[in-house]
């Protein structure tokens, strides 16, 4: 089993920045990916971006060239730096972890709410 846990949701205001982070744990070995998700009411959980074994990334579209993910693999830790934040970048943000199987895990969600 993996364990997930993430952390650094919060509010900010539009133009903003946050950073998120997410710890893996437990049976960590051939992690394959990590990457976040997010979802916002009423819609359905889209990819934000990933990073696989190897370091090549994937964004989506809405996020490219203001969100930036990397991962420390010391630490079993990914990141993900927000910049530029937008009213539509609300959402809960969920890590998710793929292992060699494949085997996939998901963090709890961490809510991040971008608003004057």
């Amino acid at each position: 089993q993996v364990q997930v846990v993430e952390s650094g949701g919060g509010l900010v205001q539009p133009g903003g920045s946050l950073r998120l982070s997410c710890a893996a744990s437990g049976s960590i070995f051939s992690i394959d990916a990590m990457g976040w998700y997010r979802q916002a009411p009423g819609k359905e959980r889209e990819l934000v971006a990933r990073i696989i074994r190897g370091g090549s990334t994937n964004y989506a579209d809405s996020v490219k060239g203001r969100f930036t993910i990397s991962r420390d693999n010391a630490k079993n830790t990914v990141y993900l730096q927000m910049n530029s934040l937008k009213p539509e970048d609300t959402a809960v943000y969920y890590c998710h972890v793929v292992r060699v199987g494949p085997h996939y895990y998901w963090g709890q969600g961490t809510q991040v709410t971008v608003s004057s």
